[in-house]
């Protein structure tokens, strides 16, 4: 994959007015084999570049025009699944990529080009596992359930395919796409991911914390609406997840001031429709990003309950690493961080294309209607990368 430069990438959740118009000032990527705490690393280089974050609840500096305007931060499932000590699961398939990024930029005197579109060619999928072997994967989950090892546990599955041609154009796509609340792109050397997710993992603005977890998911026709809307199952799958977030929440709020906003509102994106729930907080003080970034990563609404249980079962039934899918993407700055979680979202490493979809299984999930909704979930995400 050829370099690209940040200038032409729009960041995900960057601010309306400077996006196309960032320039990349510093950067700092993570791998396992670097040790140390990523979390701290990610405070402590924002720090270094203008960017403190070591106590969210106080009020953000005046902007200073020649200062940093904020940075991108992602942060995979995998690293999110090691800052609670946690198994972080089968290796990355595109081990190109970072498993946390964290860019600084400043703004642009002229706003850059966007990236040149040129040939693209994107070959066939090849799964990374059956839909048997996905079905056994759910099967597998229940009997834990069954068990009580566990109450939730999210599956995913993977898929690659190799290109030719640049694909920042076609993962840029993945942006336009309904419902794509956290639409866009990070890049680094050798290695992209674009993103389409409708899902916020951890909004900051105005000292008060938002998550908004998905769970449930139908088509989106007028029957699936309503199909959503009585499924008992669906429901309290939703309301497990919704209590996990409480909790998550409850670790850096200020005492008794977590609330559930709205339960379980049904929102669509792309041909889906799928539940929402709303979860607020007020910031406790003194709390830093990577205390934050401990409490909330990896998702809840992508792992399960509890936790720490969900990831012990997800290392031993995913086959493949989660690469990009199920982490954190976007962006953060003195008084505002806006993170949504990296679900409908693809990664392009040297050679080939890389997406992830899966959902929550429960004791009462059917295990061929769990791998026909993660392929509805994906289905959207391929055709777009493919042009259609």
């Amino acid at each position: 994959m050829d370099t690209v430069p940040l200038t032409a990438i729009d960041v995900p959740a960057a601010p309306a007015e400077c996006r196309r118009t960032l320039v990349e000032r510093a950067r700092w990527e993570w791998r396992p084999g670097d040790g140390g705490d990523p979390a701290t690393g990610v405070q402590e280089f924002l720090a270094a570049h203008g960017l403190p974050l070591d106590d969210l609840a106080r009020p953000a500096p005046g902007h200073d025009p020649d200062g940093p305007c904020g940075a991108a931060l992602y942060v995979s499932a995998a690293a999110g699944a090691l800052l609670i000590g946690a198994p972080a699961g089968a290796p990355n398939p595109a081990p190109a990529l970072p498993e946390v990024a964290v860019v600084v930029y400043g703004h642009a005197d002229v706003p850059p080009p966007p990236p040149g579109v040129g040939s693209w060619r994107l070959g066939e999928w090849q799964e990374s596992w059956t839909p048997a072997q996905h079905a056994a994967a759910v099967e597998a989950v229940r009997e834990a359930i069954g068990r009580g090892d566990v109450y939730q546990v999210n599956v995913v599955g993977h898929a690659a395919a190799g290109y030719s041609g640049n694909p920042l154009p076609a993962l840029a796509r993945l942006g336009a796409l309904p419902g794509a609340r956290y639409g866009g792109i990070l890049t680094g050397a050798g290695w992209a991911i674009g993103c389409a997710s409708p899902e916020t993992l951890i909004e900051l603005t105005d000292g008060r914390f938002v998550t908004r977890p998905i769970k449930g998911t139908r088509p989106a026709t007028t029957a699936g609406a309503r199909e959503l809307r009585a499924s008992a199952k669906e429901r309290a799958e939703h309301v497990m997840i919704v209590d996990l977030e409480r909790n998550d929440l409850a670790r850096v709020a200020r005492t008794g001031t977590v609330r559930v906003d709205q339960l379980f509102a049904v929102r669509r994106w792309c041909d889906l429709w799928q539940a929402e729930s709303t979860i607020s907080a007020a910031v406790a003080d003194g709390l830093g990003l990577a205390d934050l970034l401990r409490a909330v990563c990896p998702g809840g609404s992508v792992t399960g309950a509890p936790k720490r249980a969900a990831l012990e079962q997800i290392a031993a039934v995913e086959p493949v690493g989660r690469g990009a899918g199920m982490g954190a993407l976007g962006w953060v700055a003195p008084g505002r961080i806006d993170l949504g979680l990296t679900i409908r979202t693809a990664a392009a490493d040297g050679e080939r294309l890389h997406v992830w979809a899966g959902g929550g299984i429960t004791w009462g999930s059917d295990p061929q209607a769990e791998v026909a909704e993660a392929a509805a979930k994906s289905r959207p995400v391929r055709a777009t990368l493919a042009g259609r």
